[in-house]
């Protein structure tokens, strides 16, 4: 594998690149018209216009990534996460034109994309699942029925949803008939079928992912949690490995579990098991991302690895690097994402970065897809940079973070720093007694 293109934007694309460069890997990054001066335009071996700003007219033009990847002479593509990451009929052409796919191979994208089909796959494994629908929905009879038989509330969500669109909290009948017909018309508009289920909704729980690897040799491992509760609109701020939260004992039942539903599908490459966890530490299948995740560098920091190597290692058809007893966890990590939005609406706040300086300092490392001078465009995701620490213990780590953004100067955009600091002053967040609706309860009015 000589020469990757990488089919992505941004932190995440500079992160791929740094890894190809120190594995002596070529790299062809695109970028749309209005990212033409962003840094991984500038890192890369290579960079090539892909289109206009709009998404669907730049990283999301699966046909014209392919025909950049041919005639560049590719040997592969690695997509990173969001865009065409999970998306299997791009993972198809790119494999039926001779490049190399960094992901799973595509059936078991197609297959834990669909929510509902993976919620049946993982209860024929002997997963837990959320007690929940066990096909997609046909009427608002059959909704409301089956709703009133789990109890509310319930989350009506669609079959092919992810990253938080496609979900309401649904507290009775009456919400859950408003929220029908216009959760199925959002979930055919962002994923093209119609299709809704009906989960339990669980209070005061907690979002634990496991990272998961597989090789194409039968080889599947876990490389720890990482809690994921701290949360706004359904959608990742705050993250920490180990879980302030698990008992020992769960904690270790969580990793077969999670390892149980990666081998049901024959998983390979990165993955992540995602578990809702309830106050008696029950713990029950959410979801499987078939990617990267933005969160990984707080695995890389407990364990010392590169998942982005792994990745390029196992997709050329090498066997994992380890095995399940060399993979061992030192310390605590946590990661903020830091974004170019109002802190206490959470709106974008797109612009100009006219100061950008980190007070960089300690052990923390920044995941920057932005530097000083820079725009930050109304057209994609407004995360500026992860900011991750680490520390022998938890209460190191948060310091450390503290003193970071106390310290951090960003200006010419409103960012979320200022909400860190009220997380990390929390007496709760500081004693890890969290749930996904912290920020809601604790912090914002």
């Amino acid at each position: 594998m000589q020469k990757i293109l990488i089919a992505n934007r941004g932190e995440i694309a500079l992160r791929i690149i740094k890894t190809c460069q120190e594995m002596g890997i070529e790299t062809i990054a695109i970028y749309s018209e209005a990212d033409k001066e962003m840094p991984f335009v500038k890192a890369a071996s290579k960079a090539v216009c892909v289109g206009e700003p709009p998404v669907n007219k730049s990283y999301l033009q699966a046909e014209k990534i392919i025909e950049i990847a041919r005639s560049e002479n590719v040997d592969a593509i690695h997509p990173g996460y969001g865009f065409l990451s999970e998306n299997a009929a791009f993972a198809k052409q790119a494999l039926k034109d001779g490049i190399m796919f960094i992901g799973p191979n595509p059936e078991t994208i197609e297959l834990m994309g669909d929510k509902i089909v993976s919620r049946q796959t993982m209860e024929l494994a002997g997963v837990p699942v959320v007690p929940g629908s066990g096909s997609g929905l046909k009427t608002i009879a059959e909704a409301c029925g089956l709703a009133a038989s789990i109890g509310y509330p319930v989350m009506l969500k669609a079959s092919g949803g992810g990253g938080g669109i496609g979900m309401v909290l649904c507290e009775n009948e009456q919400a859950l008939v408003k929220s029908y017909d216009s959760t199925k018309s959002r979930a055919m508009t962002y994923f093209g079928s119609d299709e809704v289920f009906i989960e339990k909704y669980i209070a005061d729980a907690r979002h634990v992912e496991v990272q998961v690897f597989g090789d194409n040799h039968g080889n599947i491992v876990h490389l720890f949690e990482r809690d994921c509760s701290i949360q706004r609109r359904h959608q990742k701020v705050v993250e920490e490995s180990p879980s302030p939260f698990l008992s020992e004992t769960v904690r270790q039942k969580m990793f077969e579990t999670a390892v149980k539903a990666a081998r049901a599908v024959n998983y390979t490459n990165a993955g992540t098991i995602e578990f809702i966890v309830d106050e008696e530490e029950n713990f029950y299948f959410l979801e499987m991302n078939t990617r990267l995740q933005v969160e990984h560098p707080v695995t890389e920091m407990i364990t010392n690895l590169d998942l982005v190597k792994w990745q390029i290692l196992t997709a050329r058809g090498e066997k994992l690097p380890l095995p399940q007893s060399a993979i061992v966890s030192s310390g605590n990590a946590i990661e903020f994402r830091l974004y170019a939005e109002d802190p206490v609406r959470f709106l974008p706040s797109p612009g100009k970065i006219t100061t950008l300086n980190w007070n960089q300092s300690g052990e923390v490392r920044i995941d920057a897809g932005y530097e000083e001078g820079g725009t930050v465009t109304p057209f994609y995701d407004p995360m500026i940079a992860k900011c991750i620490f680490h520390g022998q213990t938890r209460k190191e780590a948060l310091t450390a973070a503290a003193s970071f953004f106390n310290g951090v100067k960003i200006e010419g955009i409103k960012t979320n720093a200022p909400l860190f600091l009220k997380i990390l002053a929390n007496e709760d967040f500081q004693n890890g007694s969290y749930t996904t609706s912290f920020l809601t309860k604790k912090l914002v009015k």
